[in-house]
């Protein structure tokens, strides 16, 4: 038998096919466990989860992150362009923000509302009624055309290069696979897919990477990372590709990702995906009823010092695997025709035989972890937000078949995109830009929610509805201007030139500032907030001791660690 084969081989099959009947029976044994332990059916558990350990929350944040964008995304982006897209994951002291500061609002939240809250709901609660609305319906669009849609299309895609799959087979068969599995699992099935696939995705991310540096140097991983640094550094017109910022306009990169804007404009998006997006939050919200509040933000605050700590860990899992797959093949090592082919190609090409199997279990977890979230979360939107309102008193049975429907709907409305999504070349930008329009309004709505009492709930609703429609206006002028490429004519283009064609980043910055300014204006003009509304972002003295008895040496230390990581990680890339 051939050790080292290039492709996969029987071993490999026959690894991959016990794994899959491991996960799927230690799955099931989890959900089936957890339902006898809450004698029937329960929304609220299948929907948000109960009381998980922090380890469990930590890895559940970070699976919910991880999916075929980044398998297949981030590692072509690291060979095409190395480490400038590093900003977007080298976000692990974002995280932190999630634990120290939202979660103390989110449990207060949970404690006037006396129940698991959706994002949705703590605007209405914040703001108005419509200004829940509007997030519900922005988010679960948002889902669908870009989340639950990429996700397939690219898993699609690395199947395509990892075991040759045709690439309807491949992103069908995972979205069926994942929709099945969302609607029996639930949040719990989630969960413990997450603890499996976790560790299996991060020492098997890590092996391609040890191999393939090894490769690269001749067996030496210090000479193969020194000349992975040393092709890259030849590359963007001699600018090298090595580089988080761009500082110089010869610097073909500077276009892009220019100066320290980039910085700036990943923070945005950052904010706003890890501290108010509900696939990401509802990770930390599980709790047991009547447990107390210093042990719920303990449990949230530990998670998410977890997440961070594994948030640190795709540059190298995905983004420099894809900088060692370039190297390799300007070698003449490896054959790799397109760039979205990085990862899978280095995972035929530098792990032996039964690792490739016992690795791709691990990948086929993220996946569907990935995209079982984003289920999970459209059907807790509309079953918490738009279902439950009009439908009150109905048993927790018929809640949780409701939430499956939703599942079913969202499932089918993916498959209704992916054609479209086929058609478009550049995808990975498309992600940003889509990120890039939609974060301003949603970070400054909930930064000033909890920040400022004098926030009123209408200017929350309008600022909502103008940035949302700001951005859905910059993204049809992109499409018409190839993102503002392409060179219009006439008065009109000409006049509002620095609208479509400023930078995506410069004018992702400039929604931002524009939209603080309108919220407080338009609040000087509307009623105050009523004394309810206050209360909601108000700590009692007996809530500030909760939240201080929730944190401890661990917790302080932990933080200061993956801070530090991050810190280093900028420092070297600089």
């Amino acid at each position: 038998m051939n050790w080292n084969s290039h492709e996969f081989i029987w071993l490999d099959w026959a690894v991959l096919a016990i794994g899959v009947c491991g996960v799927v029976w230690a799955v099931y044994h989890a959900i089936v466990k957890d339902k006898k332990a809450q004698k029937g059916e329960d929304s609220s558990a299948y929907l948000f989860g109960k009381g998980e350990p922090w380890y469990v929350i930590g890895m559940a944040i970070f699976a919910a992150n991880i999916g075929s964008e980044h398998l297949v995304g981030l590692a072509g982006t690291g060979a095409k362009s190395g480490v400038g897209m590093a900003h977007w994951e080298m976000q692990g002291w974002m995280i932190l923000i999630l634990g120290w500061l939202f979660v103390p609002f989110y449990q207060l939240m949970i404690n006037k509302m006396g129940k698991i809250i959706t994002m949705p709901d703590f605007l209405k609660f914040r703001y108005t009624k419509a200004t829940g609305s509007w997030l519900s319906i922005i988010t679960l669009v948002a889902y669908i055309l870009t989340k639950v849609s990429v996700t397939a299309l690219t898993g699609g895609i690395f199947f395509k290069y990892l075991w040759g799959l045709n690439f309807w087979v491949g992103a069908i068969g995972l979205i069926l696979i994942t929709a099945i599995f969302t609607v029996f699992g639930g949040m719990k099935g989630v969960m413990t897919l997450s603890t499996i696939q976790t560790p299996i995705l991060i020492i098997g991310s890590f092996l391609v990477l040890f191999l393939g540096l090894a490769t690269l140097g001749g067996g030496n991983i210090a000479e193969g990372w020194t000349s992975m640094m040393d092709y890259c550094n030849q590359l963007n017109n001699g600018y090298g590709t090595t580089h988080m910022f761009h500082w110089e306009e010869g610097d073909s990169m500077f276009a892009e990702y220019p100066g320290f804007v980039v910085f700036i404009g990943a923070s945005i998006i950052g904010f706003w995906y890890w501290c108010t997006d509900q696939h990401i939050v509802q990770r930390v919200l599980g709790q047991v009823p009547g447990e107390d509040n210093a042990e719920v933000m303990k449990r949230a605050r530990r998670g998410t010092i977890a997440a961070g700590f594994f948030k640190v860990l795709p540059c190298f899992m995905f983004l420099i695997p894809g900088m060692i797959a370039a190297s390799l093949a300007q070698k003449g090592a490896i054959q790799m025709e397109e760039t979205d082919a990085a990862f899978a190609i280095m995972v035929k090409q530098v792990l032996p035989a039964g690792i490739k199997g016992i690795v791709t279990i691990g990948f086929i977890c993220a996946l569907v972890a990935s995209l079982a979230a984003f289920f999970n979360s459209c059907a807790t939107l509309f079953t918490e937000d738009f279902y439950k309102p009009l439908k009150k008193g109905m048993t927790e049975e018929h809640y949780v078949f409701v939430g499956r429907v939703a599942t079913v709907v969202v499932v089918i409305l993916g498959f209704a995109w992916l054609p479209i999504m086929m058609g478009m070349d550049t995808l990975y930008n498309y992600l940003q830009g889509i990120q890039s329009l939609l974060a301003p309004a949603m970070v400054v709505i909930f930064a000033c929610g909890i920040l400022s009492k004098k926030v009123t709930p209408k200017a929350g609703e309008w600022t909502l509805i103008v940035g949302f429609l700001i951005g859905m206006l910059r993204l049809v002028t992109n499409v018409i201007t190839d993102t503002g490429r392409a060179t219009m004519e006439g008065a009109f283009w000409e006049n509002t030139a620095w609208f479509w064609q400023t930078n995506w980043l410069v004018f992702e910055c400039w929604l931002l500032v524009f939209l603080l300014i309108f919220i407080y204006a338009v609040s000087f003009c509307t009623p105050a907030p009523t004394k309810e509304q206050v209360d909601a972002i108000t700590f009692s003295s007996d809530f500030k001791k909760s939240i201080k008895e929730s944190w401890g040496a661990f917790d302080i230390i932990g933080t200061l660690i993956v801070v530090g990581l991050c810190a280093c990680f900028y420092w070297y890339f600089w």
